[in-house]
């Protein structure tokens, strides 16, 4: 009687260095014949085009231009802009600061991009604000939004850094009618940050866990039950590690009790309503890269900076929502 297959894995960290990445990436594949890579890293975009040669599985974080490879998978390659817009606008924002750590090409590509998207929907948009936390005061930030009359701001920063913006926000009594972060919902910042980003919110790409549900209670028991050395489950970045695994997860199952790597790319393009088990809107992994995820779910921080809470489950790029 054959053995049950066992899945087993290989950590390596690529420090978010293309060339670091290339070499891990190449020491999994030859030396280490993995079948397949989980990746949270921006940098793997250099090694894709070899991956891909090989028809080697990658699922996890994308960018908008790794849908062309046949080969990567992940739920989320882009989340549309203007869902940020009509939220800021249904806040009552009319003109958006947009605010950043560093000046990274990637960072300014993804800014230019929600310009872009913003100023279609009738929102007014500045130019980017700097902030460096070694050199800069906070204040001066808040003075440049104040003198370009923003009414609203959208933070492409570290958390700490838009948490010392937001409470200078609040001590020039400089009244925002929104401030968007695009990460931090993290349960583990709250007790560090919390207070300084009250009022703050958060686009959420995945049922919120302050929603509950079946699907979150699922998450946390096999949070406690495999990564129980993450005492706080309720962070973004572990959601999304969760719903990488499960779709690679989803894949080996598919490719049968003799996965090809052929198979596993095969079966995985034929899903067409992949839901991880409730945690996001049905996905069609075969055509998902060209489509940008209009709806998702909004989260802020609430006044005494302990807890998040859900301003919408669902909102869309029209608008629509609840």
């Amino acid at each position: 009687m054959a053995l049950p297959r066992q899945i087993v894995y290989e950590w390596r960290d690529d420090a978010n260095s293309p060339s670091q990445n290339a070499n891990v990436t190449t020491s999994l594949v030859q030396q280490d014949s993995v079948f397949g890579l989980l990746t949270v890293t921006a940098a793997i975009g250099e090694s894709l085009d070899g991956l891909a040669a090989q028809q080697v599985p990658v699922v996890g974080f994308a960018q908008p231009d790794w849908g062309t490879y046949q080969n990567f998978f992940s739920y989320l390659y882009a989340a549309s802009p203007d869902t940020i817009g009509r939220y800021i606008q249904a806040s009552g924002g009319t003109k958006v600061a947009f605010v950043t750590t560093g000046a990274s090409t990637f960072t300014l590509q993804v800014m230019a991009r929600y310009q872009a998207a913003f100023q279609a929907i009738g929102l007014g948009t500045t130019d980017a604000i700097s902030y460096a936390s070694s050199t800069d005061s906070p204040a001066r930030v808040i003075q440049q939004i104040s003198a370009v009359g923003a009414d609203s701001m959208i933070g492409f920063t570290t958390s700490a850094d838009f948490a010392a913006i937001a409470q200078a926000a609040r001590a020039a009594h400089l009244d925002l009618s929104s401030s968007v972060a695009l990460t931090g919902y993290d349960h583990s910042l709250l007790p560090t940050l919390g207070p300084a980003l009250s009022g703050v919110s958060f686009p959420v790409y995945f049922q919120p866990f302050e929603a509950g549900g079946a699907a979150i209670d699922r998450y946390r028991t096999a949070m406690t039950r495999f990564a129980p050395e993450t005492f706080v489950p309720e962070q973004q970045f572990a959601m999304h590690a969760y719903i990488y695994t499960d779709i690679f997860l989803r894949g080996l199952e598919l490719a049968g009790p003799c996965p090809t790597r052929e198979g596993f790319i095969s079966a995985l393009r034929k899903i067409s309503n992949y839901d991880a088990g409730g945690l996001i809107a049905p996905i069609n992994l075969g055509n998902n890269a060209s489509r940008p995820l209009d709806c998702y779910a909004f989260v802020k921080i609430n006044p005494a900076g302990n807890a998040f809470q859900v301003v919408h489950e669902r909102i869309c790029s029209d608008g629509t929502g609840n």
